[in-house]
């Protein structure tokens, strides 16, 4: 027997002593006596804090020798179990403490059952052994083997495991024993927040965790199960070996998805997005969102016409769809499958960015509106940091959703791989402990346990907006797909699968048994579903129901994707009045604001003194951007690490008192209409935040919702997003998306992984018009992107180039007249006179400044220098019109900081012998200027950096005659 802590005080004991606390809050009388004495001595001061001073009993007092307060003084009262030890050991007293000793054991095993409970709880449904757990601290107190036949009669303080305040000590026992080591774990003892706590354990210990359900109820349960069944049984027979990621195994999952909405739709839910990798997905589709299964049953058979999608589309496990759910209980719910790549947990963070835009945009502050549903794989869930990234921006105040609720698929297997090869915790869903939030372990083979937790976490998101995690452990009954043999890898386990019945199965034999439902009428059910199936499979053969996904509906009406050609041109240009006005306005803090002198001199009297000169630097074209659009009713959104300030400290988009430390933002002086400037600093990650506001773009496409890098080269954390969602979305799901990416860039001598926001990726990446790729070299240029972006109705993904040191060059800077007319320039052109260019070089970014400051210095007018600001889509006409203008021109370089086999050389290569051929006026020599082929982006010395750069230049300007090096 495991050794009891002598002290019925002890921390163990806490949630005990709290609940009697609130009991005798509310009647004094419905606690023991002792209690009472104990609870009276707390003067009323809070919650009762235990400590050495409080339980220790007065001295005694001696005959003879009374205390300075004379014969007459009280010795205060002392709790009852103290207070023994001071008075002869009579039968009574001796009974007193034997009761309070059992009690303080009784207290240990029930907060045993509470903390370590989920150790012993049926979870598998293949009912194979648990690992030894007896090194886990308390586990061998769940148990009720400590008390012996007459303990066990005996009445006991019930610790509010009843409502009731004394039991027997047997009945507490029992229920304990239904509650925590059936069909349900819970792991939420390490939960800091009390009311949470004791929520969970009146909704738990008072139902025995278990729903009773009704007939209906349970018929209704039993129907869901046999779609389920029935569905992924219907493919496994129709479509031999086609890969369909069946939930055979865990069709739990859907009568418990139901559940959710069910309680959700009572509690004001009006919307769930879901985000889901392949398990599952198609049963999921058909049986909850309501997609028809003709339109699955022809993904299978594919489209009629394959030339129709080349080089576009995506397998029918990755697909999205949209749907209104009713409830039983009259609600309407809309129901939106996010699409999903392969890579299974990055899908995550896209579902929560697209809530919080939902809630956003209908005013759903308390966040009970909208909720993110997430459905993990056990292997993914604790293998993938997105995970970890997505689970910490739970309660950040950018990116809180109001709660999700996490339902992990546990197949008690990754692909071939077993739980003690992929994890190093007991539980797959340990990660979860980060958050202050409950995790509940299930079996799936209990569909009723299964329905009942559902409805738990649904009503405890609603009531908390706190994230919550359901872990259904269930099987896989085929392999990783359907072509897979598992058996190569499990053979114990899938010789228990084989032979074990499914959940659909044992669950129509109980009912039967109970008198609940007949056998019959189980059959019958189940026989009406493949009834349904085989109709909704001769349609889609009868007439093809294949649809591509459906796209540009509700708020994307108004935009287009496709080519850029054909869209007209805006203008992005704001009058001077404005401009002047919005200047001045981002140079005025509240009265009594305590400004940062340096801020002060930098930011806010520099700006003071543009109004004169009117001429601006980098910052202000920005924020003039940020401006105008707001006042104009457009939305702005900006999230990234540091951008409040900006990773340079040349922001400053939230100004803080030096003195109280309040925080004013100057920008959202400007907002009008429903337009709002949301900016936040980021938590240390690019996967999870990207994702967020790739996700948040989605519901925003009329605004400006911006994401930046610290520094560009850590997009590659976010590598994953760029490339599956942010490139291809629109290829692969018709989904469009106006996310803009900053990235700064650009060689200052500070290193490899501080120089390049690996230019070349974006631009390997561009294809079919699907992004734009710009590097603007001035504040006019930044102010008509950004405007241009939100302005015009076509909706690409923007990466931008940004600077580091043009941020204050002194040569890059804007007239504020430039920002009044025109849009942005895709091309730049020099001002030499074209007519006697015989050199010209194209450049993109910082590397402009150096090589114009060399050429005039030498004032060679047969150079020009023309810059390219928009690398994607390539502004193929418009440099065909410059060469043309130039009769003399025989030498066309492509000069860039980057290393040879990075930047955009490799992109610009084959477009510079078109620009040669389209031109038509005898040869060109063609040729790259730059660093040569690197491993890495950058050297890490500065005197290095300087030599490189030195090199480029003059190669460009003073040589000019080698074709690179």
């Amino acid at each position: 027997m495991a050794n009891f802590q002598d002290s019925y005080l002890s921390g163990g004991n806490i949630d005990f002593i709290e609940g009697l606390y609130a009991r005798y809050l509310e009647d004094p009388s419905s606690v023991d006596p002792s209690w009472r004495e104990l609870f009276e001595r707390n003067d009323g001061a809070g919650r009762p804090i235990f400590n050495r001073t409080l339980i220790e009993p007065p001295a005694p007092v001696v005959p003879g020798k009374e205390g300075k307060e004379g014969k007459g003084a009280k010795a205060a009262p002392a709790p009852a179990a103290a207070a023994v030890a001071l008075a002869p050991q009579t039968a009574p007293t001796v009974a007193f403490e034997q009761d309070m000793k059992l009690q303080s054991r009784v207290d240990q095993v029930i907060s045993a059952f509470r903390l370590r409970g989920h150790l012993r709880a049926k979870l598998d449904p293949l009912g194979r052994p648990r690992p030894p757990l007896e090194h886990v601290a308390d586990v061998g107190l769940v148990d009720d083997s400590h008390f012996s036949t007459t303990e066990l009669e005996q009445m006991v303080e019930s610790s509010n495991v009843f409502a009731e305040a004394r039991v027997k000590l047997k009945e507490l026992m029992g229920r304990l024993r239904r509650t925590y080591t059936g069909s349900i774990g819970v792991e939420f003892m390490h939960m800091l927040d009390s009311e949470r706590r004791r929520w969970l354990l009146r909704r738990m210990e008072y139902t025995e965790n278990r729903t009773e359900f009704t007939v209906e109820e349970q018929r209704h349960i039993l129907t869901k199960l046999s779609y389920a069944e029935g569905f992924e049984n219907f493919l496994h027979t129709k479509f031999v070996g086609a890969k369909r990621f069946a939930l055979d195994g865990g069709e739990a999952l859907v009568p418990m998805m139901d559940a959710v909405l069910e309680v959700g739709g009572d509690l004001g839910l009006r919307e769930v997005v879901i985000g889901m990798a392949h398990r599952g997905r198609l049963n999921v589709l058909t049986n909850i969102l309501g997609k028809k299964p003709d339109q699955i049953f022809s993904e299978f058979e594919g489209p009629k016409d394959p030339k129709q999608h080349m080089g576009r589309g995506d397998v029918k496990y990755h697909m999205g769809f949209s749907s209104d759910h009713g409830t039983r209980g009259g609600q309407s719910i809309h129901l939106s499958l996010a699409f999903n790549p392969s890579h299974l947990e990055a899908v995550n963070p896209v579902v929560e960015g697209r809530v919080r835009a939902k809630q956003d945009r209908g005013g759903d502050g308390e966040r009970t509106k909208v909720m993110p549903l997430l459905i993990h794989g056990d292997a993914a869930f604790i293998g993938q940091g997105v995970v970890a990234e997505t689970l910490n921006l739970a309660r950040l105040k950018g990116y809180e959703t109001g709660g999700t609720l996490h339902l992990v698929i546990n197949n008690q297997v990754g692909f071939t791989t077993d739980p003690s090869d992929s994890r190093s915790s007991i539980y797959s869903t340990a990660l979860a402990q980060m958050l202050d939030v409950p995790i509940f372990h299930v079996n799936g083979d209990d569909p009723e346990a299964c329905v009942h937790v559902a409805r738990l976490v649904a009503e405890y998101r609603q009531t908390f907006k706190s994230d919550v995690v359901i872990d259904l452990v269930c099987y896989r009954r085929y392999g990783h797909n359907e072509g897979d043999d598992p058996s190569f890898t499990q053979p114990a386990m899938y010789d228990i699968i084989r032979k074990h019945p499914t959940v659909r199965t044992l669950y129509a034999q109980q009912l039967a048994e109970k008198g609940r439902v007949p056998a019959d009428e189980s059959e019958a059910i189940k026989q009406r579903c493949l009834q349904e199936f085989d109709a909704a499979l001769s349609r889609a053969r009868a007439e093809s129901q294949f649809k591509e996904p459906n796209a540009l509906e509700g708020l994307w009406k108004p935009y287009k994707g496709g080519p850029e050609s054909g869209v007209p041109d805006v203008t992005t240009g704001v009058s001077k009045e404005t401009l002047r006005s919005a200047l001045a306005k981002l140079t005025e803090v509240p009265e009594g604001f305590n400004v940062h002198r340096d801020v002060e001199r930098t930011v806010l009297k520099k700006r003071q003194s543009m109004l004169q000169t009117e001429e601006l630097q980098w910052s202000e074209g920005e924020s003039l951007a940020y401006a105008t659009l707001l006042s104009e009713g457009y939305m702005v959104r900006v999230s990234g690490q540091d951008v409040e300030r900006g990773t340079f400290s040349h922001r400053h988009a939230v100004l803080n008192d030096v003195k109280t430390g309040e925080k004013f933002v100057p920008l959202r002086q400007f907002t009008t209409g429903k337009a709002r400037f949301d900016i936040y600093n980021s938590p240390l990650s690019e996967m999870g935040v990207l994702g967020f506001e790739y996700g948040y773009s989605l519901d925003v496409p009329d605004g400006l919702i911006i994401w930046e890098a610290q520094f560009g080269d850590f997009a590659n954390g976010a590598q994953i997003i760029i490339d599956q969602f942010i490139a291809a979305g629109e290829s692969k799901w018709r989904r469009l998306s106006g996310i803009t990416l900053l990235l700064p860039h650009g060689y200052e001598g500070q290193g490899p992984e501080h120089s390049s926001a690996r230019l070349e990726r974006f631009l390997s990446l561009s294809a079919q018009d699907n992004i734009q790729v710009a590097y603007p070299t001035t504040p006019a240029q930044i102010f008509h992107l950004l405007r241009r972006q939100v302005l015009r109705p076509l909706r690409k993904p923007l990466v931008v180039m940004s600077p580091k040191s043009l941020l204050r060059r002194p040569e890059a800077v804007s007239k504020l007249d430039e920002l009044t007319s025109g849009t942005f320039q895709e091309v730049i052109p020099d001002k030499v006179d074209p007519a006697g260019v015989t050199r010209l070089l194209l450049c993109s970014g910082k590397v402009y400044y150096d090589l114009v400051k060399a050429r005039d210095e030498r004032k060679d007018d047969s150079i020009a220098i023309v810059r390219l600001e928009q690398l994607y889509p390539f502004p193929f006409d418009e440099l065909a019109g410059l060469v043309a203008k130039m009769p003399k021109l025989t030498e066309l370089f492509w000069v860039q900081e980057e290393p040879r086999n990075s930047g955009a050389w490799h992109f610009m290569f084959p477009r510079l012998h078109d620009l040669a051929a389209a031109r038509g006026q005898g040869p060109l020599k063609l040729g790259y200027i730059g660093r040569a082929e690197a491993a890495s982006p950058a050297t890490g010395f500065t005197q290095t950096h300087n030599l490189e750069q030195q090199l480029i230049v003059e190669e460009a300007i003073l040589r000019g005659t080698k074709n690179g090096r």
